[in-house]
């Protein structure tokens, strides 16, 4: 991920809403969200006689159901993947801007070159001589909160932020009083005169069809501040994509129970992985087709720093 983006994954936001700003702590992960089951699982006997629980699909009797739709329902209506993300992940028949924006998501982090942590692993395996799934996985394996993952810390924060009742300065001072970069602000190359074109293209679109864009207005101010101090401390793609989310999902209706629990399950990074994973396919059947030979790095690209050795 980009440098700005340099944060550490056991700094987190447990219960922000409680805790405003002293919400930030460390812990290994975010709080678990408190599933509350149907009544009719609940009962002791329903848990011991079921190995597992389902609430999204069902595929007894002719045909597959997502969230009690047909499949063949599904195609005849013309539903498209955005559709089915709404169903499967967000246990919701989405409006056709939501879903339309789905889409949007998963096109703008499809793919971003060879260099980047998940193709380069997936490039290497797969010159390896490792199958398809074996290269993916070693790509994908790669997202952290330094590369894709910082679209689940931005939303976390930018959330956290707003609920908390932190104004733009005040979110900009608490976290440089802990000592933290902010996830989702920052860019290598981009800066306030040369923005990313995804992010232009989907603030535009929120802009056009969101109910409201409340948390998308919050960051906004807040990196006003931050071009004011460096130029490049930008929205970034992963800023952008993790406070959209969260403004879709609350244009939908959950309730903030429900947005909890879907962001501590890992739902922003879910965009972020099932995007990646088309590009990432494409290197490896890229490769494959190329019939590349073993990669090696070169010993140009390492400093050895052995005891008694001179650094050149």
């Amino acid at each position: 991920m980009k440098k700005e983006n340099k944060i550490k994954k056991n700094l987190i936001i447990e219960n922000p809403k409680e805790n405003a700003g002293a919400a930030i702590s460390k812990s290994k992960s975010y709080a678990q969200p408190k599933h509350t089951p149907a009544k009719s699982i609940k009962e002791p006997e329903l848990e011991r006689k079921y190995q597992f629980i389902t609430t999204i699909s069902d595929d007894r009797g002719e045909e597959i159901k997502y969230l009690g739709i047909p499949l063949s329902k599904l195609i005849e209506d013309k539903n498209g993947i955005g559709d089915i993300i709404g169903l499967l992940w967000l246990k919701r028949k989405l409006p056709k801007y939501a879903s339309n924006f789905v889409e949007l998501v998963i096109e703008a982090v499809a793919d971003h070159g060879p260099c980047v942590s998940g193709a380069h692993n997936a490039i290497v395996a797969a010159r390896a001589g490792k199958d398809l799934v074996s290269s993916v996985a070693s790509g994908l394996l790669t997202i952290g909160p330094r590369f894709g993952g910082a679209i689940d810390e931005a939303g976390h924060y930018f959330k956290w932020g707003k609920d908390s009742g932190l104004s733009p300065e005040g979110f900009v001072n608490e976290m440089m009083k802990k000592r933290m970069l902010i996830p989702g602000i920052g860019h290598k190359v981009k800066n306030v005169n040369n923005p990313d074109k995804r992010v232009v293209l989907l603030i535009n679109y929120a802009r056009k069809n969101f109910q409201k864009t409340e948390y998308l207005d919050y960051v906004l101010k807040i990196e006003k501040i931050t071009t004011s101090k460096k130029e490049n401390l930008i929205l970034n793609i992963d800023g952008c994509i993790g406070v959209l989310l969260v403004d879709m999902l609350k244009s939908i209706e959950l309730t903030e129970e429900e947005i909890s629990e879907r962001l501590n399950a890992g739902l922003l990074n879910a965009f972020f992985v099932l995007g990646r994973t088309i590009g990432i396919i494409g290197h490896v059947i890229d490769q494959k087709l190329l019939k590349s030979n073993l990669y090696r790095v070169p010993y140009d690209d390492v400093l050895y720093r052995l005891p008694g050795q001179e650094i050149p």
